[in-house]
């Protein structure tokens, strides 16, 4: 890996809370309960160890078992699953959407940290164990989000209609999806094994969670990776008594709002809370909650509750209520014998407006930590690179802000009227002292002569720069060229990519071992990994 790599913080792609946050500014230690350092986690281990009983243990490692049932099981995720029974093991967890063949490259980096954490933690508490955890965000509806993936700059769409939770919605008709990906692959043995994946996964389950079970377990075997399906019966009656208190008392709200009040004064919001942070769900239905003329209605539906009536569907349906963005980390903290959540910037973000809703639920709140981030290039690119005279920091910037910056080192002069423009501040200063003895009125005209001169001066520095521009055109597309093919669309390569892109140019396993090599816990910068 090259030794230039960029941080998260000199990045420009993280929001100025993330920033603070991973520099642990004191505006936003009030937010968070323990920072990211393995040394932090014998605290989180403790405290987490006196809330988690082994009921919770039993009802999960019974719903994990079922969830499993007719997948292929490897023997560390099935030991994993059994080692939950155990007081002394514990989760690190990360979640995302049913991406459509995983979608983004990023949702592979989250697990592979997920992973690299618990195998750190036992290295580091060996008297425990700990297991990560893929949380699948099967009762997201939001489909339009979820239905296509890139392969090669192409657009590959699962073009089908869903108005409920996306992890219930059938497979049927998605082969057409299967052709089209297949279509575009090439012979060679890496592309078949993507065929292989992509047939057995979609076309050979009937719904979206199994077929994200199947690709993921799949994907991670022998890792020790285990997937739960939070769209579950059995562990959502753990939460009934959260989601009563949700309906009655509107607490989640009333804790978040008054996080946010602070927030606002130094950051922008990531979500805001709704009164009521439920959904109504079925197969084919995904709806607000909403408290209206003392009755709880179904937003968009002619279904309406009483109190008392809406507290007999919950104890007696607790699977058709659905957390929305602000409880769902609740409900997996509830349910799982949680340390540390692993997300992105967005997801992170959000985390930091829940600290006093954990609190006055008294759940403990996990250790955040910011997922791992790479870019990932072929030799050929590097040469490229070096070529060109560039480094990674170089590639990070802003592509107008590049080429300004190498068109002025390329030139054989200095493209830059800054001393200029200080000698006609300071010419046009004596000029105001001198006004002001002889004709005040004359003071108004020697500053708009001033701003005159000075707008020719910026004109004119800007028609250079351009002519330069032309003059080391050749050069300068070089630039664009390899960094667009690095940060498509002026984006990060992870948000765009899909795992396929570089998978048919390396073995799977050859992949994932790189990842987890280039990954550590305790970074905070961008890997470059060279293919």
């Amino acid at each position: 890996m090259p030794n230039d790599c960029i941080t998260f913080q000199n990045s420009g792609y993280f929001s100025k809370l993330i920033v603070d946050y991973l520099n642990q500014d004191e505006k936003t230690q009030k937010l968070y309960n323990r920072f990211p350092s393995i040394e932090n986690f014998s605290a989180q281990i403790n405290e987490k160890k006196n809330e988690f009983n082994s009921t919770k243990r039993q009802i999960l490692t019974a719903q994990l078992t079922k969830q499993y049932e007719g997948f292929s099981v490897d023997e560390l995720t099935f030991n994993n699953i059994e080692l939950l029974k155990d007081n002394t093991t514990f989760t690190v967890t990360t979640g995302h959407q049913l991406n459509l063949f995983t979608g983004p490259i990023y949702f592979i980096y989250k697990i592979v940290a997920t992973i690299n954490l618990a195998n750190e933690l036992k290295v580091k508490y060996p008297q425990y164990n700990f297991v990560p955890i893929y949380w699948m965000a099967t009762e997201d509806h939001d489909f339009e989000e979820i239905n296509h993936f890139f392969y090669n700059g192409t657009k590959i769409s699962w073009d089908k209609k869903s108005t409920g939770p996306v992890g219930r919605l059938s497979t049927e008709g998605i082969e057409t999806v299967y052709n089209n990906f297949s279509n575009l692959l090439n012979g060679g043995e890496n592309s078949n094994y993507l065929r292989e994946l992509f047939k057995k996964a979609y076309l050979e389950h009937q719904n979206l969670t199994d077929a994200t079970r199947y690709l993921v377990n799949e994907l991670f075997q022998n890792t020790g990776l285990v997937i739960i399906d939070g769209d579950n019966k059995e562990l959502k009656k753990e939460m009934i008594p959260f989601f009563k208190d949700e309906l009655l008392h509107n607490t989640s709200y009333k804790s978040v709002q008054n996080i946010l009040n602070d927030l606002k004064e130094n950051y922008s919001v990531q979500v805001n809370p709704r009164e009521i942070n439920l959904f109504y769900i079925n197969d084919t239905l995904r709806e607000r909650i909403i408290f209206e003329d003392n009755h709880y209605k179904i937003n968009n539906t002619l279904l309406s509750f009483t109190e008392s009536e809406i507290f007999v569907e919950l104890e007696n349906n607790p699977e058709r209520f659905s957390p929305n963005v602000i409880l769902r980390p609740l409900y997996q903290e509830v349910v799982l014998p949680n340390l540390c959540y692993i997300g992105g910037g967005g997801e992170i973000a959000y985390w930091l407006q829940l600290k006093e809703m954990f609190q006055n639920f008294n759940v403990a709140f996990p250790i955040l930590k910011l997922r791992n981030s790479a870019v990932i290039a072929t030799q050929k690119q590097q040469d490229k690179i070096k070529k060109l005279h560039l480094n990674w920091n170089d590639l990070f910037k802003n592509q107008r802000d590049l080429i300004n910056e190498k068109t002025k080192a390329f030139s054989n002069f200095e493209i830059d009227f800054t001393k200029q423009k200080e000698f006609l501040k300071n010419q046009f200063s004596e000029l105001e002292k001198i006004a002001a003895k002889t004709d005040k009125s004359f003071i108004g005209a020697v500053k708009a002569q001033e701003k005159k001169q000075i707008k020719g001066l910026e004109n004119l520095e800007k028609r250079l720069l351009k002519a330069e521009k032309r003059n080391h055109q050749l050069k300068l597309s070089r630039i664009i060229q390899i960094q667009d093919e690095l940060f498509p669309n002026g984006s990060l390569q992870e948000r765009k990519i899909n795992a396929s892109d570089i998978m048919t140019n390396i073995n799977v396993r050859d992949f994932l071992f790189l990842l987890k090599k280039s990954f550590e816990f305790s970074s905070n910068q961008f890997n470059v990994i060279i293919l």
